[in-house]
């Protein structure tokens, strides 16, 4: 047998496992949305009025549309004891009156707010959350993106999760319902690709968290050295993440999704965004180098090869086949995420998902091509390991 027959089979056995594990991804995921999320839970783990105690980390940068209405949400949650620590780095940045002026609408709620941050590593959202994180006088940190907004009983939902050998309870990234493209190509992405490996990890057992909503033990935290540890990585939420599980804690999930609603959005920040996260992820897991098999273009050919290398299976006719069942799964995982009619038609569903699968190995090639990132106001150099230095301009 030749060398290149020993590839070729090599090859239709890998098409093989790719189409095992990518379906057994697809099942996990949607039989977890349909069982786990949007679920009212029948029995209180705790007394209401018994719930621990939250300090709530704000980070704020700017002024978008949607950030005075995604604020107030947190103004008007229903939870007995609570506080809102709002954390602006510039005293000039227009997120100040923001918060000021929640602040004057709702005085009985116990919120506070921190200008200038504290410089202790490269990562901003770090040196902008010091100052609140060392006045949290809570024992659960519940660190939140200001582009998402809650429900009333989103926190409840959240510490009821935060059980005895519970050390991270975090949310299902998704987007809100808003208007043009932009949105429902950031929605379709946060509805299949994204929930089928973020809910496929969590179910195995690997730990795969975005900080986008993450409430924490302040004292792990502080065990693996505070926010100052993390203050040398980008990606401060995966090394949070890893800090609290080395330590023996398990990770919960909401049944509620972390619900994005940035007033700002185009195809362009979207796809920024994505590069972004692909460069930390290639410089933090090696093995990051792999997703482009996990799209569906890119798994359909491979495994329409290898069926046709063995059962001499048309392989377009398979390429066909195998890319509408992927089609029609995330769809049916996509309205599992919503949790109830989703604001587009099917057409733009099919339109947007077929856009955003085309994008995919484009943007993992653009994340190979430059190994700097640009986030808030400055600009990244990665490091292999998830480490970063920032690039001055001189």
């Amino acid at each position: 047998m030749s060398v290149l027959e020993l590839a070729l089979q090599g090859l239709a056995v890998f098409g093989f496992i790719l189409f095992f594990v990518l379906w057994l991804m697809h099942f996990m995921s949607i039989i977890y949305v349909r069982l786990h999320l949007h679920k009212k839970r029948s029995e209180v783990k705790q007394p209401f009025m018994q719930l621990a105690g939250v300090s709530l980390l704000k980070p704020l940068k700017g002024v978008d549309p949607n950030l005075i209405s995604n604020l107030e949400t947190f103004f008007t949650l229903d939870y007995p004891k609570y506080e809102i620590l709002l954390c602006v780095q510039d005293q000039d940045d227009p997120a100040v009156d923001v918060c000021k002026k929640l602040l004057g609408k709702y005085p009985n709620v116990d919120a506070r707010l921190f200008i200038g941050g504290k410089k202790v590593g490269i990562n901003p959202k770090i040196n902008n959350l010091m100052p609140g994180y060392e006045g949290a006088k809570y024992g659960l940190v519940w660190i939140c993106d200001s582009g998402i907004r809650v429900k009333p009983d989103t926190l409840t939902d959240m510490t009821n999760q935060m059980t005895e050998k519970v050390g991270l309870v975090h949310g299902l990234p998704y987007v809100a319902d808003r208007q043009g493209f932009a949105a429902t190509l950031e929605q379709v992405y946060f509805g299949t690709s994204h929930p089928r490996s973020y809910i496929s990890a969590n179910v195995t057992g690997i730990k795969c968290v975005t900080g986008m909503s993450c409430l924490m033990r302040k004292d792990v935290l502080d065990q693996a050295g505070g926010l100052v540890a993390f203050a040398q990585y980008i990606a401060e939420d995966y090394f949070m993440a890893k800090a609290i599980a080395d330590r023996g804690w398990k990770f919960s999930m909401a049944t509620q999704v972390a619900m994005q609603n940035s007033g700002s959005y185009s195809i362009g920040q979207f796809q920024s965004r994505m590069i972004r996260w692909t460069k930390l992820r290639i410089n933090m897991l090696p093995g990051t180098v792999l997703e482009p098999v996990s799209e569906c273009f890119l798994a359909s050919l491979i495994i329409g090869w290898a069926a046709h290398y063995v059962f001499r299976w048309d392989m377009m006719v398979f390429f066909m086949c195998h890319c509408l069942a992927w089609f029609i799964f995330d769809y049916i995982q996509l309205t599992g995420v919503q949790g109830g009619p989703l604001c587009f038609s099917k057409l733009d569903f099919a339109v947007a998902w077929f856009i955003r699968e085309s994008m995919a190995v484009q943007i993992f090639l653009s994340a190979l091509w430059d190994p700097t990132i640009s986030w808030r106001t400055g600009r990244y150099r990665l490091r292999c390991g998830g480490t970063a230095e920032e690039i001055l301009d001189v």
